[in-house]
């Protein structure tokens, strides 16, 4: 590097480079470098550079070079606490000047010349330690396989803190071409004007650059100098490649697709321009001088590993690692590639661009292909178990498509909408930013985002003046949705499924706690499911969960079944909520049958209780769906009825007190028929129903005392079993006088996953649990994840029917709605798991 100045100076008054204000000879330059190089005399120095594309800064910058310093270029407008507190630079140069530090007595090792950062940002002190012979080596390799002459002028599209930006300004520098320095855009009018004023002849772009182009017309541009367009910095999709090298082709210039990375001070490999368009998939050959390999004892395809002068010395780590001696000139790149039959170069993935969500392996880079092939602009990556996507789309089209592509829930996928994608100042994707993205959008438009994910709606189309009942939401959707606003809100507010979107917009979001809001009735959905296992499985022995099941359908009974809706409007949803609670039970017992002997036809059509036999081990293991299913059918017959509708809309309350009574009397049983016959154990169960539903249409204290008393008469005695009666009591009693219940925010999920997936861990548990023999907790383990699996499977099918005849709402048809892809009934909430065979209907046997 001692010999940089008389390098620049050989080429006399040729223009070295060009400003929008003045243009510089290489003697004038080789002369400032010269001046720089003595101001830092006194040893070899390690000098941090905030790198601007000017004048100043490359003088800066070469100086040091020349005067045989260490070089750390960082972008301007950073924090670089870590990096000085790390490294100690003994002098600073940024836009107010060159500070010196006084010395931080570092041990330089003597090939040292250049630190760069991986990543083109300063969060992380780990650096990249490059040699003068690794730049020059670069340098020349670059500048022959791009053929730059001394009549090319190449503009500084990228920063030069960034190892392809300092790459343009080595390669033209060395076969004395000139450049244009600036800090403007493509997409600014001024560039366009300083390239055409100095007979631009080459441009530098990373894919985001190109994307620019396109922006602003690229296409149409008149630059008659214009020779090539290089691009690094990331996959470019072969079809960009092929549109790019089409239209060079027509235009007169070439593209050259390049492949690199900081460790190898830049470039790689190269496509030669003429086959850009037959092998746009390619990254081509080894730059001259290097060598490229893959690394696949198994396979064809591998680790790409690449070798050369250009390899750096090593990392950085910390002050002391700047001393260290070279290592090996052998770069494992940590890509995944493979070499074609004519000899190109394919890199088909990148080990760090995969994450693990769910069980499922997902190509990142991938996603973010496929998006784009979709006309969507995106970057991807994770957070804990998200994906996070950064879009310039709209987010929730991007959920859905990443939700389509990946097989991952909605749930685990944050799409946050930007002006602009995140890049780093070297103009790749700056991943940490985008994991760093939260939706910066107010409390109210989140709740619409949110209703409309849920509920499977347009956002544009949902009423302001409609509740979540309003807008077809039952007993499965208003788990998910009880949450999701608890998160938004912080809290839950009282009888939220009632209030009209447009309230709730107006709320305030609280401060947000270690400690979240959760329904009860979800909460006792979730431990009722689990203690259903577990007793089943004989892990533990507590009975009496199915009977608080039963009570919290009752309540979302009377919460979403029977609303305001029009009398046909509320038999429809009445209708939805029995087939989404006695199809998928009628399915399991079928798929059931063709491996077992459990079930057979009676359980089939959920008439056991009927029609027997009465017999079987497994005989009473679905009494709960039967009770569930002949109950809202024989309620559905009777609201049909336009006087019994109308005598319900006029005394809510009364109407459901009623049934609660009959209930006990029938539980008592005072008309005198044989309680051991079974067809009669779904009259004695109902009561319990009875009660949730009148606790749903409940309004005063006196009325809440009411059911309480009857509550508590109706159990006296009714198992034989003061336990069990006083858990069921307990359950029901603290659904009846506290709606919500305050929670860790790390169980809110988990109980909402559980009570979201209740009826199937219901049906399944049966089959699951057995197969562990005495492992008893990993047979309940495996049946409460079995049963949650399948619910989201479910759900995935029944979006996808969704998005298939997109139903989009009218105020006047709004209650008529069919259950939301995620619904699954106001009653398939109670998805107990209580067999009366087993146990949980000893009482009647």
């Amino acid at each position: 590097m001692k010999h940089l100045v008389r390098h620049l100076r050989s080429y006399g008054d040729r223009s070295a480079v060009h400003t929008a204000e003045r243009t510089l000879s290489y003697r004038s330059l080789a002369d400032r470098v010269e001046r720089t190089a003595a101001e830092f005399a006194g040893g070899r120095q390690l000098i941090l550079l905030e790198a601007r594309n000017d004048i100043a800064t490359l003088v800066h910058y070469l100086g040091a070079l020349a005067g045989g310093h260490v070089v750390l270029p960082v972008p301007p407008g950073v924090d670089h606490t870590d990096l000085l507190a790390t490294y100690r630079p003994d002098i600073v140069i940024d836009a107010t000047g060159v500070h010196r530090r006084g010395t931080g007595g570092h041990q330089l090792h003597p090939d040292l010349a250049l630190l760069l950062s991986t990543s083109g940002s300063t969060g992380s002190p780990k650096l990249v330690r490059l040699s003068a012979a690794n730049l020059l080596a670069n340098a020349e390799s670059i500048a022959e396989y791009l053929d730059i002459r001394d009549i090319d002028c190449a503009a500084t599209t990228l920063p030069m803190s960034y190892c392809y930006g300092l790459s343009v300004i080595h390669s033209h520098l060395l076969r004395g071409a000139a450049l244009i320095l600036t800090d403007l855009s493509v997409i600014d009018d001024a560039f366009w004007e300083l390239f055409a004023r100095h007979r631009g002849t080459s441009l530098a772009g990373v894919p985001y650059t190109f994307d620019l182009l396109d922006r602003i017309g690229f296409d149409t541009m008149v630059l008659p100098h214009l020779r090539y367009l290089t691009q690094a910095g990331g996959r470019l999709e072969p079809d960009r490649v092929r549109q790019f090298a089409a239209l060079g082709r027509r235009r007169g210039w070439q593209l050259f697709v390049m492949y690199g990375a900081t460790e190898a001070t830049a470039r790689m490999a190269y496509l030669p321009p003429e086959l850009a368009g037959t092998r746009a998939e390619a990254i081509g050959r080894a730059v001259p001088g290097g060598h490229l390999w893959i690394d696949a004892p198994d396979g064809e395809i591998g680790e790409l590993v690449y070798q050369g002068p250009n390899v750096m010395m090593g990392y950085a780590h910390s002050a002391a690692d700047l001393a260290s001696a070279p290592g090996t000139d052998v770069l494992r790149t940590g890509d995944l590639a493979r070499r074609a039959e004519d000899g190109l170069f394919e890199v088909v993935g990148r080990a760090n661009r995969f994450a693990k969500l769910f069980g499922l392996r997902i190509d990142l880079q991938r996603v973010e292909s496929t998006l784009r092939e979709r006309g969507i602009a995106a970057l991807c990556t994770t957070d804990d178990d998200i994906l996070v996507t950064a879009t310039t789309a709209d987010a929730q089209r991007v959920r859905r498509a990443v939700g389509e592509i990946t097989g991952l829930p909605a749930g685990s996928v944050r799409a946050v909408t930007v002006d602009e994608l995140p890049m780093l100042p070297s103009g790749k994707p700056d991943y940490p930013a985008v994991r760093a993205l939260r939706p910066e959008q107010s409390a109210a438009t989140a709740l619409r985002a949110v209703f409309a994910d849920v509920l499977h709606l347009d956002p544009a189309h949902i009423d302001s003046g409609a509740s979540f009942v309003d807008l077809g939401g039952n007993s499965l959707s208003y788990v998910t949705m009880s949450v999701r606003i608890e998160r938004v809100l912080h809290e839950l507010p009282p009888d939220w499924h009632r209030l009209p979107l447009g309230e709730l917009e107006q709320l305030t979001p609280r401060k947000r706690g270690w400690v979240s809001t959760l329904e009860t009735s979800v909460a006792l959905r979730a431990i009722a499911i689990v203690l259903i296992v577990g007793s089943h499985a004989e892990l533990f022995e507590m009975w009496g969960g199915a009977h608080i099941l039963l009570g919290v359908a009752g309540y979302n009974f009377g919460r979403f079944c029977l609303t305001s809706a029009p009398r046909g409007d509320r038999v429809r949803h009445l209708r939805n909520t029995i087939g989404w609670i006695a199809l998928p039970a009628v399915a399991w017992v079928a798929i059931t049958m063709t491996f077992s002997d459990d079930y057979g036809w009676s359980n089939l059509l959920l008439a056991n209780k009927f029609l027997g036999p009465f017999d079987s081990m497994t005989a009473g293991r679905l009494w709960f769906i039967e009770v569930l299913v002949w109950t809202l059918v024989l309620l559905t017959v009777l609201l049909w009825v336009p006087a019994v509708d109308r005598l319900e809309r006029r005394g809510p309350f009364a109407f459901a007190l009623v049934f609660l009574a009959a209930g006990v009397v029938l539980r008592y049983d005072a008309p005198g028929p044989d309680p051991g016959e079974d067809a009669w154990f779904n009259m004695l169960a109902f009561w319990f129903f009875a009660v949730g539903w009148a606790v749903a249409k409940s309004s005063t204290v006196w009325q809440r005392a009411a059911i309480t008393a009857l509550l508590a008469v109706g159990l006296f005695g009714y198992f034989g079993d003061p336990v069990r009666e006083g858990l069921v009591f307990a359950g029901i009693t603290l659904m009846i006088w506290l709606p919500a219940i305050r929670c860790p925010v790390l169980l809110t999920g988990v109980f909402a996953a559980l009570a979201d997936a209740s009826l199937y861990i219901y049906l399944t548990h049966f089959q699951i649990y057995p197969l562990f023999g005495e492992h008893r907790l990993l047979g309940v383990l495996a049946a409460l994840v079995f049963g949650v699996v399948v619910a989201q499977l479910v759900t995935r099918l029944r979006a996808a029917v969704h998005q298939r005849s997109p139903i989009i709402p009218s105020w006047t048809r709004v209650a008529a709605m069919t259950p939301s892809a995620r619904t699954s009934d106001a009653v398939i909430t109670p998805r107990p798991r209580e067999a009366a065979g087993d146990r949980d209907s000893s009482r009647f046997h």
